[in-house]
């Protein structure tokens, strides 16, 4: 019998490296530990997990895919047509069996399902551990919550309804299966709400949060720390419109990772971007590197070789001389007309070889921008405009807050294309603002694009029909094709 994600994670393997991919289904021990009877102690445990980041940064999510889809199928990247990876979804022409969101739903559920039996085990074993032990499983737990928390978040904003647009609450719609606890085989399954899985998200952050002020984190970037995890709720609560919040745990994310210097001339800006370990202004990343990554799947190669790049709207919101604009450089084989990409965030400056470059997930930047956008949209204009200029003054023509002109809410949607192009809010922003907005750009170097005046909020993606099709209780979306733009 063909195994689908929700019908058989019970033999879900913990980490894809003993396993092809044909036979990830079929796999039931992560470096010689059983699933099943193999959690029964600490270090067990922290095995286990680390086979749920492995999962976590496959090129399937937040290694490209998860993460790429947010600026791709959107209204500031570009491709050029030379390749076929990934137009479906930049021209809206995808279905039901498109490759890219089968595999996003199958790896956040495999991370939702490692994540839950780190839990689970962590649960079962903690009142017979020693104080050390314990200290080891309380991080471990604190983790794992953080990354559930993170893969749910993807898969109810790219499978479901945003949950907020511009105040409009739509918490009611169909969101994601919830993996609380392991799902055994066969198991019938339905979709929470959107609203559902949002609560689900914060009370994952919130007691990960909880267990890192308790234990620490392991001060390493590549692991979920405390910053990783309040700036994650930031995020959500920002996506929530629960405006207070998501300032106050943004500032909490900068306090607790150390309030980095942002970098303000080019050279600074590039060097962010020399190698996988370079980017001071970041607080949680994939361990993605020399030595381990996804090579012509990884998202360098996606922002180079595949043909996607900036489009000329998006060029066109940055200043002369704005620092961003140092890893905006174009290709050997660029053209005006074809625009071909050097990679950008992902170009790996040491190396120049863009397939080593990682994602820089949760980071600094991100921050001031929320502290910014949740007081203007709480009439505080004079606080907006204080924590955008920590991020505008990229733009040497920008030095005070006098210098931020015209409405502050368009500038933050500005400022939040120029400065987080590359990783993947952009699609999740335009939805939650309900602007109307223009999609899939051709004719470069003109700013045209193929859709224009579409409200992209309404936009949702389809579930694999795989998974609908193995009859295990998975709904479909089924407005989505009628909410594709015309």
């Amino acid at each position: 019998m063909k195994k689908y994600i929700l019908s058989a994670l019970a033999a879900v393997a913990l980490a894809g490296s003993l396993s092809s991919c044909k036979d990830y289904l079929d796999t039931n021990i992560y470096k010689g530990i059983d699933l099943e009877t193999g959690l029964v102690n600490a270090n067990n445990v922290s095995i286990a997990l680390n086979g749920a980041y492995y999962q976590f940064q496959r090129y399937y999510f937040t290694g490209t895919y998860a993460v790429a889809i947010g600026d791709v199928v959107s209204d500031i990247s570009y491709w050029n047509g030379n390749t076929g990876h990934w137009n479906n979804l930049y021209e809206f022409s995808y279905n039901d069996t498109d490759t890219y969101l089968n595999n996003i739903w199958t790896y956040g559920y495999k991370v939702a399902d490692n994540t839950a039996r780190v839990i689970k085990a962590v649960d079962e074993i903690y009142g017979e551990a020693s104080d050390s032990e314990k200290e080891e499983l309380n991080l471990a737990k604190a983790e794992a919550l953080a990354l559930r928390a993170y893969a749910n978040f993807y898969l109810v904003n790219i499978y479901a309804h945003q949950v907020k647009v511009n105040g409009t609450d739509f918490s009611s719609k169909p969101g994601i299966v919830l993996v609380n606890e392991p799902i055994e085989a066969l198991t019938e399954v339905s979709r929470s709400t959107v609203g559902e899985a949002y609560s689900s998200i914060v009370s994952d952050l919130n007691q990960a949060i909880s267990l890192f002020k308790q234990v620490g984190d392991r001060g390493q970037k590549i692991y979920m720390n405390l910053a990783g995890a309040e700036g994650l709720l930031a995020r959500v609560s920002l996506y929530m419109e629960n405006w207070a919040d998501a300032a106050k745990y943004a500032q909490d994310a900068l306090n607790d990772g150390g309030n980095p210097a942002l970098a303000y001339t080019a050279d600074a800006f590039k060097a962010l971007y020399a190698n996988s370990t370079s980017n001071s202004e970041s607080f949680f990343q994939n361990a993605i590197n020399a030595t381990t990554n996804w090579s012509a799947n990884s998202a360098g190669t996606l922002w180079s070789t595949y043909n996607f790049s900036p489009n000329p709207y998006l060029k066109s919101l940055f200043a002369e001389g704005d620092a961003r604009t140092a890893v905006m450089e174009m290709g050997e084989n660029n053209t005006d007309a074809v625009p071909v990409y050097n990679a950008g965030k992902f170009h790996h400056y040491e190396s120049n070889n863009s397939a080593y470059q990682t994602n820089y997930l949760i980071n600094a930047p991100e921050m001031h921008l929320i502290i910014a956008e949740a007081n203007a949209k709480q009439g505080n204009t004079a606080a907006a405009k204080e924590a955008l200029l920590v991020v505008a003054k990229r733009n040497p023509a920008i030095t005070s807050v006098d210098d931020i002109k015209g409405d502050v809410m368009q500038f933050i949607k500005e400022e939040r294309a120029r400065e987080l192009f590359q990783e993947g809010h952009r699609l999740w922003d335009l939805r939650r603002w309900g602007d109307k907005v223009s999609v899939s750009a051709y004719a470069a170097p003109a700013i045209n694009y193929s859709y224009k005046n579409y409200d992209i909020s309404e936009l949702v993606f389809p579930i694999p029909v795989d998974e609908i099709n193995a009859g295990f209780g998975v709904a479909q979306n089924d407005e989505w094709p009628n909410v594709m733009p015309k």
